[in-house]
């Protein structure tokens, strides 16, 4: 591991949130832009429950992407305070643990989705050829959930490390291998929609040797295996390892509820949704970036006792989202025509698109406070926090609003619903962040009890050796 400083202990915290968020969003772009060119080479083959089918499946792969978080998040979360604490070793030995949990943990999670897929993938509303079509699609693409998980984890680690442009070099990768593989796929090799699955498998490939790559010759790479220290090391991985999963797990929950109510209009409705969801994180790449930035500048800071710095940098990432949002809406509605024939949408389809292309996508700034209060909890040591705020945002923030939304507007209704339900949340995301950091900052509390106990014994530990 690299004896190099913590990154994030000095200098200007704007500028560190700002670098590590773009090369963060760079990578990002890349990996949601292939989705986007998925998508255009799906319509383009002029049957329409291909592009139902994608946005089915799309929310059965948001479930286990976001099971792949919840371990990086545990993972950047445990490097970033090592590396705060100034143990380099400690950081190379808890990523390997997590790697491995991580692996052991994305193999059983995708062997039970895939014995339980028919149940599903029925369950979120899919129904005879396009139920088919996501099953065949899903069941080429789940059993590489592992490469996501090494991939996700090994990223989380280089940003942790202040290696954002390394970081955005492995979505990157991951993006171009993708990209130019689709349309050999779909087309020459005539595979349609299981082309396009084929091609991301070889992606997520690319995407976990690359992130492996740059850990090894950067960083050290991973440490050698100690089972003993492995099962030490549970406890600390499973106290914000296990709370980030059921964070994240709230979001395709909420997400299944939407495509669901949305299925109840017909597929042109679905196909519209599965249009906004390519859109959505390209036009605010930013803010899924600046969530995983933050996280290892409060970590370190945080390790390292500077509770100003960590209040500092949750302060100014808020101010910047909302910099961000408004002009990224405003381009989106110029954009919203050409958005729509892009997609050949029409109909119910072109409705949602332009209405998510207008004001109502300023609604995302809340998301933006809720993704930043998150980030913010699993490195002050609270991840429950996010637990609890991420299923409130994904059950309160969702049922109601969209169910009252589809009585009263139809399928629009159901993303008015979605949006409005994210404002109550974002506001107590708000203020759960800032009693947590006045609390670090009277207490003076530089690591959570798991991490502190753990840090003791490593301490007797290396003192013998």
């Amino acid at each position: 591991m690299s004896d190099l400083p913590a990154a994030f202990l000095t200098g200007s915290l704007t500028r560190h949130i700002i670098v590590m968020s773009l090369t963060s969003a760079v990578g990002l772009v890349a990996i949601f832009l292939v989705d986007v060119v998925d998508m255009l080479f799906i319509s383009m083959l002029g049957v329409e429950e291909l592009a139902a089918a994608v946005g089915f499946a799309g929310t059965v792969l948001f479930l286990t992407t976001s099971i792949c978080i919840g371990m990086a998040i545990a993972g950047g979360a445990l490097v970033a305070r090592a590396l705060g604490e100034g143990f380099t070793d400690r950081a190379s030995e808890v990523l390997t643990h997590v790697m491995i949990v991580g692996v052991v943990f994305a193999i059983a999670f995708a062997t039970l989705i895939l014995v339980n897929l028919e149940d599903l993938t029925r369950l979120i509303g899919a129904r005879d050829e396009t139920q088919r079509l996501a099953m065949s699609y899903l069941t080429i693409l789940l059993p590489s959930m592992p490469l996501l998980m090494i991939g996700i984890v090994g990223s989380a680690a280089l940003r942790s490390h202040g290696a954002g442009r390394l970081s955005m070099q492995v979505t990157l990768v991951a993006g171009v291998v993708n990209a130019a593989l689709d349309p050999i796929f779909i087309f020459v090799f005539g595979w349609d929609l299981d082309g396009a699955a084929a091609a991301s498998v070889v992606s997520r490939f690319a995407l976990a040797a690359t992130a492996l790559w740059h850990l090894q010759t950067r960083f050290g790479g991973l440490s050698r295996l100690d089972p003993a220290a492995l099962a030490r090391d549970l406890k600390t991985i499973a106290a914000i390892a296990v709370p980030a999963m059921l964070s994240n797990i709230a979001a395709p929950i909420g997400g299944a509820y939407v495509v669901r109510a949305v299925a109840e209009f017909g597929e042109a409705a679905v196909a519209g949704m599965a249009i906004v969801g390519r859109i959505t994180p390209i036009a605010f790449a930013l803010i899924f970036a600046m969530s995983g930035a933050i996280g290892p500048i409060i970590g370190q800071n945080f390790g390292a006792g500077r509770h100003h710095r960590v209040r500092t940098a949750f302060n100014t990432s808020i101010g910047l989202i909302v910099v961000y949002v408004v002009p990224a809406v405003a381009v989106l509605f110029l954009a919203r025509g050409w958005i729509a024939d892009l997609f050949g949408a029409t109909g119910d389809a072109r409705e949602l698109v332009f209405l998510f292309c207008g004001p109502l996508s300023l609604l995302w700034i809340f998301n933006g406070v809720i993704f930043i209060g998150n980030a913010s909890y699993n490195n002050l040591g609270h991840p429950f926090y996010s637990t609890w705020v991420n299923w409130g945002r994904n059950t309160l923030g969702i049922f109601p609003f969209v169910w009252a939304g589809a009585q009263i507007w139809g399928a629009e209704g159901v993303l008015i619903g979605q949006m409005v339900g994210g404002v109550p949340v974002a506001v107590a995301s708000f203020i759960i962040a800032e009693r947590l950091m006045r609390r670090a900052e009277v207490r003076k509390i530089s690591q959570a009890p798991d991490f502190a106990a753990h840090r003791r014994w490593f301490n007797i530990v290396h003192t013998r050796r």
